[in-house]
C-alpha cells in the first residue's frame, strides 16, 4: 500500500485519484471483465449510434485515464455507482495494464537547450485557439503561414510526440511564441518546441483537455497566457511560458457539463460555450432525462471571474413524467455548443453554433446559430434549420427516456465563419452533421442567403468538425462514415453558392477493417492557394483551392519514433485540423471515437530550411 501510494505521488496524481487508488488497494479486487459487462457493455459495445468509445479503442490507454473518466470525465455519472475498487478493477481489465508509470510521458523528451527570450519569440507567427484569427475561418495568412502552394509538395516530416494513454489524439495544437500548445485525453498540457517537438512544460488539468489552446500576449508585467478548457466544465488560465497555473474556473455544475469548443479570446475576455454528454445517458432508463442547457459564458481573462453567462434554452425546466424505474424526467434540454463562439468585432457579436435537443418539448435554439451582444450576453437573434431534432443516442424499445422518434442528430458540430465575399458583402457560413452548408446575412437575423448539399448526412455523417473559406470560396468536407459512400471535398462559390469544383474521396490509405474509411470528419485549414483535408483513412492531403487536385498528402497510418520516447501511433485523423504557422504545419493523428481508428501522435511538418 505505501509504495503505490508513494509512485502516485511521484507522478503527482491529484488528490482524488489517490484517494480513489488508496481505496482499491485497501478493497479486494472485483473481476473487471464482470464489472464492464453488467455496468458498460451495453454502450461500448460498437453500436453505430453509441458516441462511447469500443474496448479496442479504449485498450491503447492508461488505467488512469480510464479512472479519470469514471471518476471527473465524460463518465462519471457510471462512475459514482461503482466503488473505488470496481472502478480500478474495470480500468485494468480495459487496458490490460496495472496502474504505474509516467502518464505525462515526460520522462524524456525535455528540452536541453535554453529557449530563446520571450520576448524574440513574441513576434513568431502564430495560430491561437481553433482558428487563426477570431472569425474562425481557419484561414492562415500568406505571411504567417510561412508556406506557399508551391512549398506545399516538399513538406516532410520533422518530428512525432506520442501521448502516453490516448485512443483519441482529440485536441488542435495551437501555435505561439516558437511553442505548440496542446491538451491530451488524461487532462496533460504540453509545450512544446515547435522546431523540435521537445517538451517545454506540462501541466495536469482536472479533466480531459480536448479543446484547443487560445494564447494571450504578454503586457507589461503581466505574462502571455494558455486558456483552455476540459471534460469537467473547468476553465484555465495557466502562464504560457512556464505552465504555471493562474487561475481556474468551474463554469458549469451540472454533472456531464464539458467544454470541448475551444474558448475564443477577444479583448480581454475569453468566450466559452458548454456541451454535455448528457444525450448518451439518455440509453439508462434510471437516469432522468434530460436537465443540461447549452450556454455561453464570458470571463475575464485576467482572474477567471464570469461577467456574463447566457442560458440558450430560456423555457423552464419542468417535470414531463416519470421513467419506468421511478426516475423523475425533465425537459426541455439540450441545444450545447461543441464548437469554438466566433467574435464580429464591427456588430460587437458573438455567434455560436448549437446541437440538437435531448428532451421535448422542442425549443427554437436547438441546431441553430445564435447572435449574442458581446458586452452583456443577449441574445440578438435565432436561426434554427433543423426544428425538432431530439435525440438520445443508442435508443431502445421501452427507454421512456427516448423521443416518439429519435432525431436524426444533424448538430452543428462546427462554428459559425466570419467572412467577406468579393463583393463586400459579409456572410456567415457553416456547414452541418445534416450534409447542408449554409451562409447566413449577420444583418438580417441571420437569413439564409443560400444553402449547399455537400452530402447524405445524419448519424455521425455530413459536416462534422470545422469547413474552411477564404474571400472566394468555402470548403465543406464530408463525412457521412455510416454510410457506402463516405468522404469528398466540396469548393463551393461564396457569391452564389455553387459548386466551384468537387473532389472524390481518393482511395483509401488504410488495410481493409473497422474503421478505414474515406471520411472527412476532420476540420478544414486553408492557406493560399491550398486546402487541408484529414481522413478517417489516416492521409493528410492538401488539395489545390482552384482544381481540386492533391497536390501532397502523408499516410500516418505507421509506428513513429516520438521525441518523448513514448510508443506512438497514427490512425484515422479526425475531429481536429492542422495549425500551421511559421512554416510549419501540425496535426494529430489517431481518432478513436466515432468508428475511428485509435492513435496518439502530433505530428510536426516543415520544408527543409524553411522552419
Amino acid at each position: 500500500m505505501r509504495v503505490l501510494l508513494a509512485v502516485m505521488m511521484s507522478l503527482a496524481v491529484p488528490a482524488w485519484a489517490q484517494s480513489s487508488f488508496a481505496q482499491a488497494a485497501e478493497d479486494k479486487s472485483p473481476d473487471g471483465a464482470a464489472v464492464f459487462k453488467q455496468n458498460c457493455a451495453s454502450c461500448h459495445g460498437g453500436a453505430a449510434d453509441s458516441r462511447a468509445p469500443t474496448p479496442d479503442a479504449l485498450r491503447p490507454r492508461t488505467p488512469q485515464a480510464i479512472v479519470e473518466s469514471l471518476v471527473n470525465g465524460a463518465m462519471r455519472a457510471q462512475g459514482a455507482r461503482l466503488s473505488g475498487a470496481e472502478r480500478r478493477a474495470v480500468a485494468e481489465f480495459l487496458t490490460g495494464k496495472t496502474i504505474g508509470g509516467d502518464v505525462r510521458g515526460a520522462d524524456t523528451g525535455r528540452c536541453t537547450a535554453a529557449d530563446r527570450p520571450a520576448a524574440d519569440r513574441a513576434r513568431a507567427p502564430r495560430w491561437s485557439g481553433w482558428s487563426a484569427a477570431v472569425t474562425n475561418t481557419r484561414l492562415q495568412t500568406a505571411a504567417d503561414a510561412g508556406l506557399s502552394a508551391a512549398d506545399v509538395p516538399r513538406l516532410t516530416l520533422k518530428w512525432a510526440f506520442g501521448f502516453p494513454d490516448a485512443s483519441v489524439a482529440w485536441a488542435q495544437p495551437s501555435v505561439a511564441a516558437g511553442r505548440v500548445f496542446v491538451g491530451s485525453q488524461n487532462g496533460t498540457v504540453y509545450a512544446l518546441d515547435a522546431r523540435t517537438g521537445c517538451i517545454r512544460w506540462t501541466y495536469a488539468a482536472r479533466g480531459g483537455v480536448r479543446t484547443a489552446i487560445a494564447i494571450g500576449p504578454a503586457a507589461g508585467s503581466s505574462p502571455a497566457v494558455a486558456y483552455f478548457g476540459d471534460t469537467a466544465a473547468n476553465v484555465y488560465g495557466v502562464d504560457a511560458e512556464t505552465g504555471r497555473e493562474l487561475w481556474v474556473r468551474k463554469v458549469e455544475d451540472h454533472p456531464l457539463a464539458r467544454v470541448t469548443g475551444s474558448p475564443t479570446l477577444y479583448e480581454g475576455r475569453l468566450y466559452v460555450g458548454m456541451s454535455s454528454y448528457e444525450e448518451s445517458q439518455g440509453a439508462d432508463p434510471q437516469y432522468g432525462c434530460c436537465t443540461f442547457r447549452g450556454s455561453v459564458s464570458a470571463l475575464d481573462a485576467a482572474t477567471g471571474a464570469v461577467v456574463w453567462k447566457t442560458s440558450l434554452i430560456t423555457d423552464p425546466l419542468q417535470r414531463r413524467g416519470v421513467s419506468t424505474a421511478g426516475v423523475p424526467l425533465w425537459g426541455p434540454s439540450g441545444a450545447g455548443i461543441w464548437s469554438a463562439p466566433t467574435i464580429d468585432a464591427a456588430r460587437r457579436r458573438v455567434y455560436v453554433a448549437t446541437g440538437n435537443a435531448y428532451s421535448g418539448p422542442p425549443v427554437s435554439s436547438s441546431n441553430a446559430v445564435i447572435a449574442l451582444d458581446l458586452a452583456s450576453g443577449a441574445i440578438a437573434w435565432t436561426r434554427q434549420v433543423s426544428p425538432g431534432d431530439i435525440y438520445v443516442s443508442n435508443c431502445r424499445a421501452g427507454n421512456p427516456n427516448c423521443p416518439e422518434v429519435n432525431g436524426p442528430d444533424v448538430d452543428f458540430g462546427s462554428p459559425p465563419m466570419l467572412t467577406r465575399a468579393a463583393s463586400g458583402r459579409d456572410l456567415l457560413v457553416i456547414g452541418q452533421k445534416s450534409g447542408v452548408g449554409y451562409a447566413l446575412d449577420p444583418d438580417h437575423d441571420g437569413a439564409i442567403v443560400w444553402q449547399y448539399r455537400a452530402g447524405r448526412g445524419g448519424l455521425l455523417g455530413g459536416i462534422e468538425w470545422g469547413s474552411a473559406v477564404d474571400g472566394e470560396r468555402a470548403y465543406f468536407a464530408v463525412s457521412d462514415v455510416t454510410t457506402a459512400k463516405p468522404g469528398g471535398l466540396h469548393a463551393v462559390s461564396l457569391a452564389s453558392g455553387t459548386a466551384a469544383w468537387t473532389a472524390p474521396p481518393p482511395p483509401v490509405a488504410c488495410a481493409a477493417g473497422r474503421g478505414c474509411t474515406a471520411a472527412q470528419s476532420a476540420a478544414l485549414t486553408v492557406i493560399p492557394g491550398v486546402v487541408f483535408s484529414g481522413s478517417f483513412d489516416g492521409a493528410l492531403r492538401a488539395y489545390s483551392t482552384a482544381t481540386g487536385d492533391v497536390i501532397w498528402s502523408f499516410d500516418s497510418n505507421k509506428t513513429f519514433t516520438a521525441v518523448n520516447g513514448v510508443p506512438a501511433t497514427g490512425a484515422s485523423i479526425g475531429g481536429p485540423g492542422p495549425a500551421i504557422a511559421g512554416g510549419m504545419l501540425f496535426v494529430n493523428s489517431g481518432y478513436g471515437s466515432f468508428l475511428g481508428r485509435p492513435g496518439n501522435v502530433l505530428l510536426g511538418f516543415a520544408v527543409e530550411g524553411k522552419e
